[in-house]
């Protein structure tokens, strides 16, 4: 006989028997209940929408969810190796080692979809950052952001700000509640002491 069958059966026996004695009196309605409740969606508690999801991290695609970074301001950017804005990563390193302390993080998403300018793998876009601007702050596998390709997280900050991505280096500013979202051009220099009021006013917010 088929061990899924038995099975089927054995789950099914066993749920006749709770409601018998439900109806008996013998068990409390409650416990019925408790038998049809589905198990609650996997997520931490206090992570916001924005940051449910998991992304390989650059240099050893591990994956990293995050959710780790709830509670703190998300400046998340769109990266590429070969772009007349890649030296914008010096910009973003020295805003993540000046910030960090206070809450601020920087999360690099290298893409592919402007002029073809990150043309290399995950192992040849990790050793370039690191060994030509000293890069520290996060960094994801290359993924699309942009179109029906995009990945979920630029899907969504695409949705929540009306605005996409139309170069590299495109940037977003998630407030320490995740729901703040603030969208900036390729062409806004992390150096812009405009931008930083706008960081330092977040990173002064409570979550």
């Amino acid at each position: 006989m088929n061990s899924m069958y038995v099975h089927g059966n054995d789950r099914a026996a066993r749920w006749l028997a709770v409601c018998l004695l439900v109806v008996a009196g013998v068990v409390p309605g409650a416990a019925l209940q408790a038998q049809t409740v589905k198990p609650a969606a996997m997520t931490p508690a206090g992570c916001p929408a924005l940051l449910q999801h998991r992304f390989d991290r650059l240099q050893d695609e591990k994956p990293q969810s995050l959710c780790q970074y709830s509670g703190q301001v998300v400046l998340v950017v769109n990266t590429a190796s070969f772009c007349g804005f890649t030296s914008q990563y010096e910009g973003l390193e020295a805003l993540y080692a000046r910030y960090k302390p206070q809450g601020l993080v920087v999360l690099g998403f290298p893409a592919n979809d402007f002029g073809r300018q990150e043309p290399g793998n995950n192992q040849a876009i990790a050793d370039f950052c690191e060994n030509t601007f000293g890069v520290k702050f996060p960094m994801f596998s290359k993924s699309s952001v942009v179109g029906r390709d995009a990945n979920p997280l630029y899907k969504q900050l695409a949705q929540k700000t009306g605005e996409s991505p139309q170069w590299n280096f495109h940037k977003y500013l998630i407030g320490r509640d995740g729901l703040t979202v603030r969208s900036y051009p390729s062409t806004l220099d992390p150096k812009n002491p405009s931008f930083q009021k706008d960081i330092e006013r977040l990173l002064s917010a409570k979550s």
